[in-house]
């Protein structure tokens, strides 16, 4: 049987995989750096367990001497991809996370040709919001070939978990981030705000740099991207307020204090993520204004993620996927979303008034 060790497994949302991972019989390798937090993991689901640091490359690809695949959870990523995509280089293991940071999927794809030369398959994103977005994305791009432009949202106001508030506090100086003619473009934090019908009606969303800004781009070819999420009008003031704050913020100091206030925030409870459930939107526009939209429904964020994590790493341990860099939808195809449990779409919209993104009222 492939082996797989899951690394960061015992926080917030790596426990939620890990024990996932067990009810689906794959058996983990439980690991990270904690070792008192690691030891009651391994005690409490009776797996194994790899204590091991990312400081030193040689220990890391040691440690992977004799896995098939990591499934990193451990954030923020722009920590731990690195030295674990490098040892599994060096080891000959397959590399899976559930990371929505462009920069780290940037650095991913830039060692396409040397993950191709080891035979390595690095999928980075395999969670919420990439796996829904990213097959969305490739819907579109199949319905509307000649797209130029693509913009993508979700609707799910949802308290983060420890992980992603830390992940939030350590990008704090970069603002937002777009794609524009093939290229990432820096732009203010909640630089722009649409009204987007998600399913349930128009709703204030503002952009986001999400790892989609990357993924969607590499996955469909469409140049510009960008991507947008639904905030209440407190969180939209705090994000443009933020675009003073940010050098503020990104001092390290500063940032150490907020991680520590971060620690004191728990994920939500089994009860809310059973009620909980996002709607995701995305339209694409060709240059000569033809437009289509397309959504979708799918279960608690967090619930997603849990699943999309290890049905994409049972896949790559089944050895269905190429060498080199790999998104989500690139790999598996658009229908790898309704892998997902309670998924449901795609929801097509074609009505005459889509042929052009303004009305010819406003013209």
């Amino acid at each position: 049987m492939p082996t797989l060790l899951l690394y960061g497994s015992y926080g917030f949302v790596g426990s939620l995989i890990a024990n996932e991972a067990i009810d689906r019989g794959l058996d983990p390798i439980l690991a990270g750096r904690d070792r008192e937090t690691l030891r009651e993991q391994v005690d409490d689901l009776e797996q194994p367990g790899r204590r091991f640091s990312l400081d030193d490359p040689d220990t890391v690809a040691e440690a992977l001497e004799d896995v098939d695949c990591v499934l990193n959870c451990a954030g923020p990523f722009s920590n731990t991809a690195d030295p674990l995509v490098e040892g599994c280089l060096e080891s000959g293991t397959d590399y899976v996370d559930i990371t929505g940071e462009i920069p780290v999927i940037e650095s991913i794809e830039d060692r396409d040709a040397a993950a191709e030369g080891a035979g390595v398959t690095l999928l980075p994103s395999a969670a919420l919001s990439t796996v829904p977005m990213d097959c969305l994305a490739a819907h579109l791009h199949e319905r509307l070939p000649e797209a130029t432009d693509l913009a993508l949202g979700v609707d799910s106001f949802r308290v983060p978990s420890i992980g992603t508030v830390r992940t939030v506090i350590e990008g704090a100086e970069d603002g937002g981030t777009i794609r524009r003619d093939g290229h990432l473009e820096n732009v203010p934090t909640a630089w722009r705000t649409r009204e987007i019908d998600f399913g349930r009606g128009e709703r204030p969303a503002i952009t986001m740099p999400m790892g989609d800004v990357s993924t969607a781009h590499y996955t469909t070819g469409i140049p510009n991207v960008e991507m947008y999420a639904v905030m209440p009008q407190p969180a939209r003031t705090a994000l443009k307020l933020h675009r003073y704050l940010a050098p503020v913020l990104a001092v390290k100091p500063v940032q150490q204090v907020l991680k520590l206030l971060a620690g004191v925030r728990e994920g939500p409870s089994e009860r809310a993520r059973e009620r909980g459930s996002a709607y995701i939107w995305g339209e694409a526009t060709a240059d000569d204004g033809e437009r289509v939209v397309s959504r979708l429904r799918t279960p608690d964020p967090y619930i997603v993620t849990t699943d999309a994590a290890v049905t994409v790493t049972e896949r790559v341990l089944a050895g269905e996927t190429d060498s080199g860099f790999q998104t989500p939808a690139g790999a598996f195809g658009t229908e790898l979303v309704f892998e997902l449990e309670g998924v449901e779409g795609f929801f097509d919209e074609s009505t005459p008034e889509e042929t052009s993104p303004v009305s010819p009222l406003l013209q």
